[in-house]
């Protein structure tokens, strides 16, 4: 039976602890080639219907790492841009294709296609989820502290969906998962994680402080009152004061210096962000192993 990665609740505990020792192993011997037949003639469509950087790269290089072939997809090259339906889309894919990833505007649009598709459908994020950056995150804290369980992450900022995959991943891995954010900003309450309007202290003790930006995509008419309304959640030195002697700082990016994070602390030597944008590579090849370890 098929399997879709969309929120990252798809997962149990123990499968992911399995899926995060794979992606350590694919980075350890990405030199040698490891896992280089896994999707070996198999085809992996990539729909990004939104700018994309981080998400397009990782996975077509990762796809082809694994023997695959990418078929990248933007959203106005399709027919769904002309009122072909959802549906159909997926009909018509799933028979071309092993898989779909698919980063879209409408977490309704992926619920949807994954509902009508034969083939596994990840998401490459939507305004509600952005499962596959949390897979990187936990990865990252593995690489740095070992063992997941009982280590505490504290995310400053808007309350969004990479705040709420992190809550999700968190609670299946054992993570602490603190949010500060403030009021019409928070997160709701749910998956253990704990909710706060004080950054400081949320960030009391972290093993992590993580941030993102504050005005993406869509919120650009928004854009100088979230700035004002977040300026008390920066992630700056200060604020690293009260984190752990040991605290990493995270990103998903992309960063604005100045805004969400501080430079120096974007670029210091305790940040493990460009860690974070390399892992993405790593958890997603073992992500699709997973989902096509079946089929």
């Amino acid at each position: 039976m098929k399997r879709d990665f969309l929120t990252g609740e798809e997962l149990g505990a123990f499968e992911l602890g399995t899926l995060l020792d794979r992606a350590l192993e694919l980075k350890a011997g990405r030199g040698e080639g490891e896992g280089a037949e896994a999707l070996r003639g198999r085809s992996v469509a990539l729909v990004f219907e939104k700018p994309s950087t981080r998400t397009r790269v990782s996975f077509e290089v990762g796809v082809a790492e694994l023997g695959g072939t990418p078929i990248v997809l933007r959203g106005d090259e399709m027919q769904l841009a002309r009122g072909e339906s959802v549906a159909d889309t997926a009909r018509v894919l799933s028979g071309f294709l092993d898989a779909m990833v698919i980063r879209s505007g409408s977490h309704e649009l992926v619920e949807e296609l994954a509902g009508a598709a034969e083939v596994p459908v990840v998401n490459g994020l939507t305004p509600r989820h952005h499962p596959c950056q949390a897979l990187a995150d936990l990865m990252t804290l593995r690489e740095r502290f070992g063992d997941l369980h009982g280590l505490r992450l504290a995310y400053v900022g808007d309350g969004n969906n990479v705040a709420r995959s992190l809550a999700i991943a968190g609670e299946l891995a054992g993570v602490e998962v603190v949010i500060a954010a403030p009021p019409g900003y928070q997160l709701e309450d749910g998956h253990g994680v704990r909710l706060t309007d004080d950054p400081r202290a949320a960030a009391e003790g972290a093993d992590a402080l993580y941030t993102d930006v504050w005005v993406s995509i869509g919120d650009e008419a928004e854009a100088e009152r979230r700035r004002a309304d977040l300026a008390p959640f920066r992630l700056d030195s200060d604020l690293l004061t009260a984190a752990s002697d040991r605290a990493i700082v995270m990103h998903c990016l992309p960063a604005h210096p100045g805004e969400e994070i501080a430079a120096d602390v974007l670029y210091g030597e305790r940040s493990a962000v460009w860690d974070q944008a390399e892992n993405r590579l790593h958890a997603q090849k073992a992500l699709l192993e997973l989902l096509l370890s079946d089929d």
